[in-house]
């Protein structure tokens, strides 16, 4: 049997930069994963460019308080928290949210943390992020299971904008570059 899976690159001019990007048809979780793992194997690390794209959204979770604190985080259940877990110090992320657009791009500056642990800084000082969050029963029920949990990741904000700005093309939302499109539209206009 031979393993097959497909994998579409389109190439974006950012000021005097060229940028690479590419969309699998497969998780990109399991693809990254899968990468890690076979250059371990092999003692070889392959080239990533540190750029992330993040699905932020759900009826909990609060754009206006991503921003404002800066985070993003995932949870209930551990497909959507899992790829939260391969971000590091330094990466880029593109932030969007389903079937609205392109919110925010920034520079990720803390490795993953469980929302039991988070900590944001408000006018008082720094305290437990389940302290201020308007939603903080929602990831408090959950906080001690390691499946459904709630995690965070600390992001400096490059820019972000308000939900009702967000960065989404008029095209047809089923074609095969989709969200390539998306995401050269809002690096046009975020940088």
């Amino acid at each position: 049997m031979l393993n097959r899976s497909a994998v579409f690159f389109q190439v974006f001019q950012n000021g005097d930069d060229q940028l690479l990007s590419r969309a699998w048809l497969i998780d990109p979780g399991e693809t990254q994963a899968n990468v890690a793992a076979a250059s371990r194997t092999k003692g070889e690390k392959e080239p990533w460019i540190g750029e992330y794209y993040v699905s932020y959204g759900g009826a909990d979770r609060s754009w206006d308080e991503a921003r404002q604190y800066g985070f993003v985080s995932g949870g209930g259940g551990s497909w959507y928290s899992r790829t939260l877990k391969l971000l590091s110090p330094g990466d880029r992320i593109w932030v969007k949210i389903p079937k609205t657009g392109y919110v925010g791009v920034g520079r990720v500056t803390e490795a993953v943390c469980p929302v039991k642990d988070f900590k944001v800084s408000t006018p008082a000082g720094e305290g437990p992020v389940l302290d201020v969050l308007k939603a903080a029963e929602h990831y408090e029920k959950d906080a001690d299971d390691p499946d459904l949990i709630e995690y965070f990741v600390r992001v400096e904000w490059l820019d972000a904008v308000p939900v009702r700005t967000a960065v989404l093309p008029a095209i047809n939302r089923f074609s095969a570059d989709y969200h390539q499109k998306s995401l050269g539209k809002a690096r046009s206009q975020m940088g």
